[in-house]
């Protein structure tokens, strides 16, 4: 992992610090995830093996920090690129969503999320960064809940408090 600076709340103002720093103080910072859609499918991923928190484990589609001066969307459409291989996107807002979850080895993620949604198909094309992505795969949404109401160890916990807690944010009221 390289030595990226994201936007984190230090003593009340928003200031640069390393992204691993602020998992292992728990300080609140900026995040972004992304949710692409394809009708009533969402594309999740797997995390790769190699990340240094939740690796293995099921997630939205993307999810990143913005780098200290980066503005959301265009964080959004990077990580896309970066993660999926995924351009020319158009995330659309869908709202802000705070959250303080442990995810292991002594890390905390406490995040204040800019939530995106992104509208494609099942046929988008995909290019998995390896050191980012495993695997892929298209899931309805009831589907997901069940499989989170199933088997909740395989899935991250954002995805979790996201499917739980911020649905119809995210997804809109009719879900």
């Amino acid at each position: 992992m390289t030595n990226i600076l994201i936007p984190a709340w230090i003593d009340g103002a928003l200031q640069p610090i390393e992204k691993l720093e602020a998992h292992l103080r728990g300080l609140r910072h900026k995040a972004v995830s992304v949710f692409l859609m394809a009708d009533d499918a969402l594309l999740i991923q797997r995390r790769a093996l190699g990340k240094y928190h939740t690796p293995g484990l099921w997630a939205n589609t993307c999810c990143t920090h913005p780098h200290w001066g980066e503005d959301d969307v265009t964080c959004a459409v990077r990580r896309m690129e970066e993660e999926l291989g995924i351009n020319n996107v158009q995330p659309l807002p869908r709202g802000q969503v705070e959250y303080r979850a442990d995810v292991g080895g002594g890390l905390i993620e406490h995040e204040l999320v800019e939530v995106f949604i992104v509208t494609g198909s099942q046929g988008t094309a995909l290019t998995p960064n390896p050191d980012e992505v495993m695997d892929t795969r298209w899931v309805t949404l009831d589907a997901l809940r069940s499989e989170i109401a199933e088997t909740p160890e395989i899935f991250t916990p954002w995805l979790k408090i996201y499917m739980e807690q911020h649905s119809a944010l995210i997804f809109g009221s009719s879900d």
